[in-house]
């Protein structure tokens, strides 16, 4: 009887060791993006498309529960860090998915792979940390921000439009997308115009459209930025062809609309892409949040999907945090773009295209693929970056 209580016991303590290790903490996510202002739309985006891939997983990655807790930027960047620290410090998240515009990214890259806690970039991709600063700990699900502008550069180029007006706003991203459309574009900038970040009022540079006649307009003007760019072009007649970026995409149609018909933009992924996993993602994400999805809803969605295969290869052990790297590295997923991988820097080697805005048959607007720009194209810092 003695013995058996014993075994009992042991078998009670057994029970109450294992409880922990079968029942494991949840997978903590912040995810920290901008949601107010004019630019919430992007981040409700990507908001949206990651909860929708970790739904698709059943809530759960390598059998643990995932819990998501959410912050908003407000596109400030000493509030981005406070609200970094507490995403860090307060709720201990394994993984920070954010932001969407690269001065944040500038402002948290530091608090987050200093605590060696993992950050994946759904947007933002500043030359930055392309190159020689690249980290272990930072990963990007969308591309370098040059490489966007690229396609409009070689595009122009290949078109023979002799003279361009570039206008951009004036943070590091806009400053490489003036650097990614130079790579390709050898004809003459007629001005080069940087906006405070968050203007909406473009009558000036307007104006000095009109009067420079350039042969195209190239600009990167997101959220409410591209809105209120593309509604005051249209209202002031201008017939310049317009070569865009992140200016016309489905975060900023739904207010744009007709005014939007016919403008080129740049991208890694549009909604009319032909392959089976992103035909079923645009219609989940359309019934789920009545919306058309933008490559800022893929990336996150592919984000998402990028942390549970890093999950699953380590079998939810996340304390090992070279095995989690190495894992990440590998990006062993079916990204909904079709071509992805990760080059040495932690950016993706991908494809990229020319898109054009439609009108669809039910009165929705999206981007639509013209052709393919690059193929299987990395970034050009990869090759300052010793391997992580």
């Amino acid at each position: 009887m003695k013995q058996l209580t014993k075994l009992m016991g042991l078998a009670a303590l057994l029970g109450i060791a294992a409880t922990p290790a079968a029942a494991q903490d949840k997978i903590k996510i912040g995810v920290l993006v901008t949601t107010s202002g004019p630019a919430a739309a992007l981040g409700q985006q990507v908001r949206d498309g990651f909860a929708l891939a970790v739904k698709d997983l059943g809530g759960k990655m390598a059998g643990r529960d995932v819990e998501i807790i959410n912050a908003d930027d407000e596109l400030k960047p000493d509030g981005a860090v406070v609200k970094v620290r507490g995403l860090l410090e307060r709720d201990k998240v394994d993984f920070v998915v954010g932001p969407i515009f690269s001065n944040i990214l500038l402002a948290i890259h530091r608090p987050v792979t200093d605590s060696k806690t993992f950050l994946i970039s759904p947007n933002a991709g500043p030359s930055s940390y392309a190159g020689k600063e690249c980290n272990p700990f930072f990963y990007v699900t969308s591309y370098q921000n040059d490489q966007v502008h690229e396609i409009l550069g070689k595009v122009a180029q290949d078109r023979g439009y002799k003279r361009v007006y570039l206008l951009v706003p004036n943070y590091q991203a806009g400053r490489d997308s003036v650097a990614g459309f130079k790579l390709d574009y050898k004809g003459e900038i007629t001005e080069e115009s940087y906006t405070p970040l968050n203007t909406l009022d473009f009558q000036p540079e307007l104006s000095k459209i009109a009067a420079q006649k350039p042969d195209a307009l190239f600009t990167f003007m997101p959220g409410g930025m591209g809105v209120n760019l593309v509604k005051q072009y249209k209202q002031a007649g201008a017939t310049v062809p317009v070569l865009s970026a992140f200016t016309v995409d489905e975060s900023t149609l739904p207010a744009q609309q007709d005014a939007a018909v016919g403008m080129f933009g740049g991208a890694n992924w549009a909604p009319n892409l032909d392959n089976v996993r992103s035909k079923k993602f645009v219609a989940a994400y359309e019934a789920a949040y009545n919306g058309v999805p933008g490559t800022y809803a893929m990336q996150a969605y592919d984000a998402a999907l990028l942390i549970d295969s890093a999950v699953k290869a380590v079998k939810g052990d996340l304390s090992n945090k070279d095995a989690v790297a190495a894992a990440l590295r590998k990006a062993d997923f079916p990204s909904l773009r079709g071509n992805f991988k990760f080059n040495n820097n932690g950016y993706p080697i991908q494809d990229f295209y020319l898109t054009k805005v439609a009108k669809r048959p039910d009165g929705k607007f999206q981007t639509e693929i013209v052709e393919k720009v690059f193929s299987n194209y990395g970034d050009r810092y990869a090759k300052d970056c010793a391997a992580k």
